[in-house]
């Protein structure tokens, strides 16, 4: 067991939504006679979920903290008009659209920024009144019409990486980045290791990080050839990449840097952060305005994909959204939460979808499992966190000092632990 935890890095249970991402694809697979794991529909999985994606990774920030959002269908729905309009009828260049989407969701997070942060409306209520502000918006400035947009401007919703290079049976761009993917595993192991012999911590056997890369290896080979091998002038998809840079930049902000750790800290304990010295206001201004720029670029994509502007885009978002968080395991009560878990919560909704319609299951079902899903997600994660009870995963690998206690603490995820600072209280 204790070699399963070191192959598993020492925190199984940030790997029991993997394992049920997984479950759930393989389970597909088999009732759909081999349909999922197709170049085609891989493919069309990530063109068709990654603006909820890009929604996930910006709420998780809101949700740690102890907020909601419940404008980001609307803010995603009036960015898309405005860049839409401003591309047709004063001719910018697409990537200036862009540029102006971005500048909109900014001023629309500083708004709702300042309210929640400087004024001290719940996020809750600020939101909900935005989520109707912005709504009327959009079909006041698009006067409920469809507004086409560029083509090049739906490279960015629904392009593929392009073909170059000699012919390798694969699209070399997708082959290039498995390549640039497996070696940064490489290298992230060989910083593990080296860290922990510079630290004096146990160092895992090298048979085990071996392991770990072997298999990280295989998973993105598959990945990689999943990806590459369909038709010709498909591969790995544009919003696919922009996803992944988001993750990248998103996983390293919440983990490694102060202002993730002032989220944390803020959602955890108010009151212990601002005697910390966090300063509370600019934490929460941070991720309403972090949020609403992550809507603005998801309602870009969106565009893209549909190639038109349209007065009902966005209805619904934020509901999908705050399930992903949910579902990748994100506390009700703030304070804990990761980018990777609520990107694998979205895929897991996003299979389910995909899987659902592939098997000719209705709307209506399809609705009523994803119901399900969350509620049980969530109730598991209420349930095991009464009384200190642990998880299925705290069961089967209980660590060491667990032992005679009855607690099980190195079954959860470790969150960013936030330094004591010399500092008055603000906010």
């Amino acid at each position: 067991m204790s070699s399963i935890k070191q192959l598993a890095g020492g925190g199984m249970r940030q790997y029991s939504m993997v394992i049920a991402l997984v479950v759930l694809i393989l389970f597909f697979q088999w009732q759909t006679g081999g349909n999922v794991l197709t170049p085609t529909n891989a493919q069309n999985v990530i063109i068709g979920n990654s603006y909820i994606l890009v929604l996930a990774i910006g709420m998780v920030l809101v949700i740690i903290a102890g907020h909601i959002d419940l404008s980001v269908g609307s803010v995603a729905a009036v960015t898309g008009i405005i860049v839409a309009i401003a591309m047709r009828d004063w001719g910018i260049p697409w990537w200036v659209g862009v540029l102006l989407g971005l500048a909109v969701g900014a001023v629309i997070g500083a708004w709702q920024g300042f309210w929640v942060a400087y004024v001290g409306i719940p996020g809750f209520i600020t939101t909900l009144a935005g989520m109707m502000l912005f709504r009327g918006l959009n079909q006041y400035i698009g006067e409920s019409e469809t507004v086409p947009v560029p083509k090049q401007f739906q490279e960015m919703g629904a392009g593929y990486l392009p073909e170059w290079g000699p012919n390798t049976g694969l699209n070399n761009w997708t082959l290039l980045l498995g390549i640039l993917a497996f070696a940064t595993v490489v290298w992230s192991e060989y910083r593990r290791r080296a860290s922990a012999t510079r630290l004096g911590m146990d160092v895992p056997p090298v048979g085990v990080t071996v392991a770990r890369v072997v298999i990280a290896g295989v998973v993105i080979g598959y990945l990689t050839y999943l990806f590459g091998s369909g038709r010709y002038g498909t591969s790995f998809p544009i919003p696919g990449v922009i996803l992944a840079v988001l993750v990248i930049i998103y996983h390293f902000v919440a983990s490694r840097t102060i202002t993730g750790r002032h989220v944390y800290a803020v959602g955890g304990n108010r009151a212990a952060a601002a005697l910390s010295g966090v300063n509370i206001k600019h934490t929460n201004f941070f991720v309403m305005m972090n949020m609403s720029i992550l809507a603005a670029l998801a309602g870009m994509i969106f565009v893209g994909r549909a190639t038109a502007s349209g007065p009902f885009d966005g209805t619904g978002w934020e509901l999908d959204a705050i399930a992903a968080v949910f579902i990748g395991g994100a506390a009700v009560s703030g304070g804990v939460g990761t980018v990777l878990g609520s990107v694998i919560g979205g895929l897991v909704m996003a299979v389910l979808n995909n899987g659902l319609q592939l098997m000719g299951v209705g709307s209506d079902m399809t609705q009523v499992i994803k119901g399900l899903v969350l509620l049980l997600a969530v109730a598991f994660d209420v349930f095991n966190k009464v009384g200190g009870r642990p998880s299925i995963i705290g069961l089967i690998f209980p660590s060491r000092r667990d032992k005679g206690t009855g607690a099980v603490t190195g079954a959860d995820d470790p969150q960013p632990t936030v330094p004591a600072v010399n500092a008055s209280p603000q906010g």
